[in-house]
């Protein structure tokens, strides 16, 4: 049997990481700005989570939601005390499609409407109606196709509010800064005034923090720079360091009903530590400062880099979520910075680098970037 061959792949066995460097099987250390697609919160194998995760697994790795899991509640007190949400709700499940699956479902069992407005470029992922609410039509399969959502442009509050008013939408579904669509972001305004619509027309706000979320733009939540509350908001990625979780986060208006939501992994014994594990990483190192400073840092040098080379047209983003973007297709800039330097970028569309590293990435490692990246620049 072979593998069901999906992904096109970069020709590197990646076998051993230490904070924001990866060892290939050759024993050739690569820089990771790309932490396994924004996942890799704290740091590739740090000693604090690694001893964590095993002293868990030496007593129990997994049993079901039919009985009590103390650690669920930590996970939840513990990630309300550090984002600002005690007040809300925690319902904790495997993945990022997962938690807007079970956003959207929440909403629409709430208010009982069917309809759902989403941005354009957006990507909420791959499960059923995380796929319908995702504007690319190449993973919309026909069945997935009920044409109940509505694409609009992200930041055209007019355009927003006219299909608000019809009165017959479920919820609102945006990513304060959109990940695969190439780190487009939402402005203060049309946040603050989305949100007023939404309450007025009795329809729910969703943000998807799976990428933006967790620290990674500065702020703990992307959405907190924009001064909004959302009523469901979605976490996954980075939330477990690697470890597969996800969860919602769900405002206090909400009542939960016994057998309306459920899964069998989610919130499993080693989740949760995991996802302990890294909010005590979070706490004891300020990652979520650290993000900020070397975001702020990382995005300076990058807008000077952009005066010296016409290659560079924009600089997207925030924190340690960034977008570089070329006047050219990224692809042979991204192998070089793999085969011929050893540095992993993400990328969006055809022609956007994008830095996702882990959010313990130093001053030092954005320098080294940076001669990498120039290096391959001067080849173009």
């Amino acid at each position: 049997m072979k593998l069901f061959d999906v992904y096109p792949l970069f020709d590197v066995n990646i076998v051993k990481g230490k904070g924001c460097n990866v060892w290939d099987d050759k024993g050739q250390e690569y820089l990771d700005l790309y932490g396994g697609h924004a996942v890799i919160s704290i740091g590739h194998c740090h000693p604090h989570y690694v001893e964590m995760m095993t002293n868990q697994l030496n007593k129990l790795g997994f049993y079901s939601n039919s009985v009590i899991n103390k650690l669920q509640q930590q996970v939840a007190e513990r990630l309300g005390k550090i984002s600002g949400y005690e007040d809300y709700q925690f319902f904790l499940i495997n993945s990022g499609a997962e938690a807007n699956e079970n956003a959207l479902k929440l909403a629409s069992f709430t208010n009982g409407r069917r309809r759902v407005l989403s941005a354009e470029k957006a990507f909420h992922g791959r499960t059923s109606l995380a796929v319908e609410v995702t504007n690319n039509p190449k993973i919309i399969a026909p069945i997935n196709d009920n044409g109940l959502v509505t694409y609009l442009p992200l930041n055209d509050l007019e355009a927003w509010e006219k299909e608000l008013a019809k009165g017959d939408v479920c919820a609102c579904i945006i990513e304060c800064i959109q990940g695969v669509g190439g780190c487009n972001m939402v402005n203060k305004d049309f946040a603050q005034g989305l949100q007023a619509a939404c309450k007025k027309y009795g329809t729910f706000l969703v943000c998807d923090e799976i990428q933006c979320g967790y620290g990674r733009t500065g702020k703990f939540f992307g959405h907190q720079w924009l001064d909004i509350k959302p009523d469901l908001i979605t976490v996954a990625k980075g939330i477990g360091n690697g470890f597969p979780m996800g969860g919602v986060l769900i405002s206090p208006e909400f009542e939960p009903v016994y057998g309306r939501l459920g899964t069998t992994f989610g919130g499993n014994h080693l989740a949760c530590t995991a996802a302990l594990a890294v909010l005590d990483v979070f706490e004891k190192e300020n990652l979520v400062t650290n993000a900020n400073e070397v975001g702020e840092y990382f995005i300076q040098q990058l807008k000077e880099l952009q005066k010296e080379n016409s290659h560079i047209t924009e600089i997207r983003g925030k924190g340690l979520m960034i977008g570089i973007v070329l006047d050219i297709p990224h692809k042979e800039i991204r192998s070089k910075l793999i085969y011929d330097e050893h540095c992993f970028t993400g990328c969006a569309s055809t022609n956007i680098l994008r830095i996702l590293p882990p959010l313990c990435l130093t001053k030092a490692n954005v320098d080294d970037f940076m001669n990498k990246f120039k290096k391959v620049l001067a080849t173009i």
